[in-house]
């Protein structure tokens, strides 16, 4: 019997997942290629034998997603598995159709044939979108597990965007280790926020093996969402944030609706800088589409070094790169400090943007008088510094979860903004946990 012809449709992270998960070893599909799309220059890589098992001794290429019409006219492909996150309902639909009209099925996983299951207690913290602020939840989450006596490993959603055969499983304990592992400022700003709180981060390829090195060194798992993705692991108790500066976008984007219904805390995020008919709506909605969760409300207020030293100035704001670019967001912490703080002027970048930088801009066209920051290679990053040092500024504002000057130089004034989740009111966190994971 011919085995069934399948392309899996990624963005170098969940596809990598669903097919060690679900397609690896078995004898009755092949997967004649992966397709790769959101990170620049994740294409013309091969998924390597090592990772892809005993059916593929080759590899398996990677192509552009844009190729995936000829791919599947070339191959004869039977279905195409969808694998990627934080796409708009519409969008995933168009793609779809796109693959029916070529004569495959179109298929998404659940989360029950993908989640593996782990020997620890599991808790998880996602989003409906990119950007809502996992990230600072998580490490919030992480101080609640500590203080009460927990040994902790955080386990990171994939980025692998370098060699995939040294990636296979990573373990992040020390600033070290990350240039060691040669992290991308993609990379850095999600683990160095742990690592400064003494928090070990694995992540990697192969999240059964990932999970096995995490499971000798911990007392209770962590998992940190990527985009509005789901788990990749079985929860005891899945945290998920909402974005009230996005009202809707909690019902209108892949996958993050599934994460709204699948949630058993739901956070509304930012209510400190939002406008309360917004926070309404989303009240409204989580009680219709997931009325067993527990709602709690959190800000997270902005830390400033020196933050005089804005008033007045011509500024160039530099944001996070994701939460700008597929995320969609129009501005984020770095805009708010500098209306807060009462900047002159926020330069816009556009027209000193070089190479990757000018074309991110191009792609993403409502980004504005923002500066993304995107470092997904060293070529990227040195194109970033270049438009940086362009720019005819009085000060640099960096609102990224990392400090852009450990990895380049800045040759003008500049100054960090940061961020901390903090519950406003009841319950909290630390309530919330203990009422549903019975892990505290």
């Amino acid at each position: 019997m011919a085995r069934k012809k399948i392309i899996i449709m990624g963005a170098a992270g969940r596809d990598f997942h669903n097919f060690n998960t679900v397609y690896r070893d078995n004898p009755e599909v092949e997967v004649v290629c992966f397709t790769a799309t959101q990170i620049p220059d994740i294409e013309g890589r091969t998924y390597p034998a090592k990772l892809a098992g005993k059916l593929y001794p080759n590899g398996i290429p990677i192509y552009a997603e844009e190729d995936l019409p000829e791919l599947i006219e070339k191959h004869n492909v039977d279905e195409v598995v969808f694998s990627y996150s934080d796409i708009s309902h519409v969008d995933l639909m168009h793609k779809a159709s796109m693959v029916l009209a070529k004569g495959a099925d179109f298929k998404l996983l659940g989360f029950s044939t993908t989640a593996i299951k782990s020997s620890k207690p599991v808790i998880s913290v996602c989003a409906v979108r990119t950007g809502v602020g996992k990230s600072q939840t998580t490490r919030r989450v992480a101080r609640i597990l500590e203080a009460a006596g927990k040994k902790i490993a955080v386990i990171r959603h994939p980025m692998p965007y370098g060699n995939l055969e040294e990636q296979i499983w990573q373990r992040f304990a020390t600033y070290e280790d990350l240039d060691t592992h040669k992290c991308t400022i993609e990379e850095r700003e999600e683990y160095e926020p742990h690592i400064d709180q003494g928090i070990v981060v694995f992540a990697g390829v192969d999240y059964a093996e990932i999970l096995k090195r995490a499971e000798e060194e911990a007392d209770v798992i962590l998992w940190d969402g990527g985009n509005n993705d789901v788990p990749f692991y079985r929860t005891d108790c899945h945290i998920v944030l909402v974005d009230p500066h996005r009202p809707g976008h909690e019902m209108l984007y892949h996958p993050g609706e599934t994460n709204l219904r699948m949630a058993d805390i739901v956070v509304i995020n930012k209510i400190d800088t939002a406008d309360a008919k917004n926070i309404d709506q989303l009240r409204n909605t989580i009680r219709e589409v997931s009325p067993k969760a527990l709602i709690i409300e959190a800000a997270s207020p902005l830390i400033v070094d020196s933050p005089q030293e804005i008033t007045g100035k011509r500024v160039l704001v530099i944001e996070d790169g994701p939460t700008l670019t597929h995320g969609e967001m129009p501005y984020g912490a770095g805009m708010i400090a500098a209306r807060k703080w009462g900047a002159a002027e926020t330069i816009d970048p556009r027209p000193w943007a070089v190479g990757s930088i000018k074309e991110t801009f191009e792609a993403y066209s409502h980004i504005g008088s923002l500066l993304p920051a995107m470092g997904y290679s060293p070529e990227q990053v040195k194109e970033l510094e270049e438009t940086v040092n362009s720019i005819d500024s009085d000060l640099v504002i960096i609102a990224t979860p990392i400090d852009l000057r450990r990895v380049m130089k800045i040759e003008k004034p500049s100054l960090r903004v940061r961020y901390e989740l903090q519950e406003v009111g009841t319950p909290d966190l630390e309530y919330a946990i203990k009422m549903v994971g019975g892990i505290l």
